[in-house]
């Protein structure tokens, strides 16, 4: 699978506009490190009423995107075994904000697996713009097939 190309995001995720949440894959190592880019742009709907004088990117697709990332970490590390299946949250924990995403920001999304136990992932996940670290969570995801969903 070539990481430089975005239609290699669209074979995995089950996602589209206005709901997919990742740019494009700009590093990985598998089974340890993903690196991907969400370009936030003011045009995206959510930002009519999240706050129409104030944009500001709701932390809940922050962590969205994070999940995304993980399910591309997923189906790069073993294709295998995620092909044709689907990748859902199943905890998140030790969520922080920590500063606010705006348009015109480039949301860096750093994922690290920190256990995985057959279908069940466990990732590190850090977002950043610029230098500065935005957002960190834990997530857990497991893999079903589409039909057991």
């Amino acid at each position: 699978m070539n990481l430089d190309k975005p239609e290699d995001i669209l074979k995995l995720l089950p996602h589209r506009y206005p709901f997919l949440l990742v740019d494009r894959v700009i590093e990985f190592t598998p089974g340890e490190r993903l690196v991907a880019i969400k370009n936030v742009s003011f045009n995206e709907p959510h930002f009519q009423g999240h706050f129409p004088e104030n944009p500001v990117m709701p932390g809940v697709l922050i962590l969205e995107a994070m999940a995304q990332a993980g399910a591309l970490f997923a189906g790069y590390t073993d294709v295998e075994s995620v092909a044709g299946r689907l990748v859902y949250f199943m905890t998140i924990d030790r969520v922080r904000f920590r500063k606010p995403v705006i348009p015109g920001d480039q949301l860096r999304l750093v994922l690290t697996l920190a256990r995985r136990r057959k279908d069940i992932w466990r990732f590190d996940g850090k977002a950043y713009t610029g230098e500065d670290l935005a957002a960190e969570a834990l997530l857990m995801a497991m893999t079903r097939d589409a039909k057991e969903a």
